[in-house]
């Protein structure tokens, strides 16, 4: 069997090779990928080689939100599973740390994540996985909508960070397919109201489409909302959304962009305001599946643009040609 994987190499560097097909250990799944979306790290690290810490020192195969076939189990594994299709969770943790006891194996120490310098990624014809951490799909669902699953995971965390419920009024800044992700999970969990703000009219206009109220990042913002899931990872974004939250409000940072940002702590501690971070998700992956199978979460809208594996470097630099795109994602395999 051929294993043909992009690779990449260095900075705006990306080679398709042919790798050898891995063999699962005892505890894991041989995954036959079929499709995977392009995320914004994968850019990241396309673009700069590195994301803080985690610096491109070695060739590294790209990508991470992915779905595919198992065919091939370990030796601990139940041979039923083979035939299955399944979203790839791309972070096996230890299990054993304080935070993995703790349920929040997200920030485990030792997580393994795909497509992190040094782990290899999934853009490739075949994978391997711990078993559990290869999600089955629910039955009729596309391989594209189930790769999906990663970037919704993401929204499911913020919506569990954030504790949005029935009749919150959720403000999200930024309407990338995380922000656009996100508020279709906060209005799955109830929440009365939901507005999307962007710069991008393209982008306002998808959120439209999708049954948002939206506004221009640049106007100023009602007041009133509940919850801010902040989406963009702009300085600017961060201040009016926290301006724009009621009296405890609760508001969860999101998007990765300014290292920095002012913040008036006079708002914070006048309104008793709580703020927290994200960082990947946990347990989210059944939940993900599910909303997008029942329809709650639509994937399509988001989707596109689609390339083979031989043109994952287009794929890596749609946004760049393509400023009316959202989600980029590498259909290959049989």
């Amino acid at each position: 069997m051929k294993n043909p994987s992009a690779v990449l190499r260095g900075i705006r560097e990306v080679a398709i090779e042919d790798r050898p097909v891995p063999v699962p250990a005892s505890h894991e799944v041989l995954v036959a990928v079929r499709a995977t979306g392009i995320c914004g790290s994968d850019v990241h690290y396309y673009e700069h080689g590195r994301i803080g810490d985690f610096v491109l020192e070695a060739p590294m195969v790209i990508g991470h939100e992915s779905a595919g076939v198992i065919t091939a189990v370990g030796s601990d594994v139940d041979a039923g599973r083979v035939g299955e299709t399944v979203a790839l969770e791309p972070g096996v943790p230890c299990r054993r740390c304080e935070q993995c006891r703790a349920g929040r194996y997200n920030l485990c120490p030792d997580v393994v994540f795909f497509a992190t310098p040094p782990v290899d990624g999934s853009i490739a014809g075949f994978v391997v996985i711990d078993a559990d951490f290869a999600h089955r799909a629910p039955d009729g669902l596309a391989f594209e909508q189930a790769a999906m699953a990663e970037p919704v995971s993401v929204g499911v965390w913020a919506a569990r960070k954030a504790g949005i419920t029935a009749g919150d009024r959720v403000l999200v800044t930024g309407a990338g397919p995380i922000g656009l992700f996100a508020a279709q999970v906060a209005r799955a969990q109830g929440a009365a109201e939901v507005t999307i703000t962007d710069l991008s009219g393209y982008r306002l206009k998808v959120a439209r489409e999708l049954g948002f109220q939206t506004a221009s990042a640049d106007s100023d913002l009602p007041g009133g909302h509940t919850v801010l899931l902040e989406c963009s990872g702009a300085g600017p974004a961060v201040e009016s959304g926290l301006r724009a939250l009621a009296p405890a409000g609760r508001a969860v940072l999101v998007g990765m962009g300014a290292d920095q940002v002012s913040i008036s702590v006079p708002l914070v501690q006048g309104r008793e305001l709580s703020i927290t971070g994200v960082f990947r998700y946990a347990n989210t992956y059944p939940t993900a599946l599910a909303l997008i199978a029942s329809g709650a979460v639509a994937t399509d809208p988001l989707i596109t643009h689609r390339f083979t594996l031989e043109q994952t470097e287009s794929a890596l630099t749609l946004a760049r040609r393509a400023p009316e795109s959202l989600k980029a994602v590498v259909l290959h395999g049989g």
